[in-house]
């Protein structure tokens, strides 16, 4: 039993940290991964560098997609557009 005991504070920090790290980081992925997936074209939405577009053509290739903006059009990673800020952009509208 003693030697359990020493090893029960190790297992409960293990247990805490993947209750309130690791779990809520794999669910944020697993969301923006249905995110990216569900882009269509015409959708409002900003990247995470804060640039603001509109989605015009979608590429499953190499999972990039081309927003159109005031400067003009620009290819990205789908990964590079931001879920958070996208969702703010739909909301306060």
């Amino acid at each position: 039993m003693g030697d359990i005991g020493q090893f029960l504070p190790l297992l409960l920090i293990f247990v805490v940290a993947y209750f309130f790290m690791i779990r809520p980081q794999m669910k944020r992925q697993k969301d923006e991964k249905k995110f990216s997936e569900a882009l269509k074209k015409g959708d409002k939405v900003i990247t995470k560098s804060g640039m603001h577009g509109k989605v015009v053509d979608l590429n499953d290739k190499d999972f990039s997609c081309i927003l159109e903006t005031m400067a003009g059009r620009i290819k990205f990673d789908r990964s590079a557009i931001s879920m958070e800020l996208s969702k703010k952009l739909h909301t306060t509208k």
